[in-house]
């Protein structure tokens, strides 16, 4: 059994039919889904979400191309939301200097609120970064010592300095559908050696479908897909993926494995 540790359920492609696309995920054997949020308009619809599916759980956060309409974001408003039973996670977060949808500060000012909550609840930062992996790395050294926090990089597809750096930071990494792809060989090798408790399965769903489902709309049943490709790259059976990336769910994410 696997969980999509990151989709997107109340997004185009997947909202429309959400009843259908959970039934598919869990005729495949997908036995539970982590609905992430980008934007504050969002914390009620996937905590509604989370709150009607037993096996859906929900995240409450701003990613970073949202920062600058979200720039004076009450952190109590973030705090609350968290309080929800179904709620297990922060983000999702981070910053994102290949867009440059928000301007930088304001995206940097915004991971360090959502790392003062995480830090105070307890519960994990899901880090979006890409084309950031420079000042991604220095925030998290720098928050951490002020005292620790749960966190991962999802999506992972950064380099393996900034992978080894996170490692040592004792970040969990996530791994999406863009592993499966033919020119993402250095990612392949990074998911080939990472330590067998640090690594997660996620679709980012309704994006980045893997292979053999490019260029259609991902949905979280296709986690199997990517997890039998990195399970092929390891060395080791899906079965044996399956119940590491689980596991390794419900100690990163103990909020859901208490509920």
């Amino acid at each position: 059994m696997l969980i999509d540790s990151h989709c997107h359920l109340e997004y185009k492609g997947l909202i429309e039919e959400q009843g259908a696309v959970l039934d598919r995920a869990r005729a495949a054997g997908i036995q539970g889904f982590l609905n992430i949020s980008t934007k504050q308009s969002e914390w009620d619809q996937v905590v509604a979400t989370a709150a009607r599916e037993n096996d859906v759980w929900a995240s409450v956060g701003i990613h970073p191309h949202e920062a600058d309409q979200h720039a004076d974001l009450d952190i109590d408003a973030l705090r609350r939301a968290t309080q929800h039973p179904k709620v297990i996670a922060i983000g999702e977060t981070g910053l994102d200097y290949y867009y440059d949808k928000s301007d930088r500060s304001v995206q940097q000012r915004l991971f360090r609120s959502h790392i003062k909550v995480a830090r105070e609840t307890g519960l994990p930062v899901i880090i979006h970064t890409r084309d950031a992996e420079d000042d991604t790395a220095a925030i998290l050294e720098d928050e951490l010592g002020k005292g620790a926090f749960p966190a991962l990089i999802h999506c992972f597809t950064a380099s393996s300095e900034f992978g080894k750096k996170v490692l040592d930071l004792g970040l969990t990494i996530s791994l999406s559908g863009i592993v499966t792809f033919k020119n993402a060989k250095e990612l392949q090798e990074i998911a080939a050696e990472l330590p067998q408790d640090r690594i997660l399965v996620e679709t980012d769903s309704p994006f980045l479908a893997p292979v053999p489902h490019r260029g259609k709309t991902c949905e979280p049943a296709f986690v199997q897909n990517t997890a039998q490709f990195i399970a092929d790259l390891r060395g080791t059976t899906m079965e044996e993926l399956a119940e590491t990336t689980t596991e390794n769910f419900f100690k990163l994410f103990s909020k859901a494995a208490a509920a």
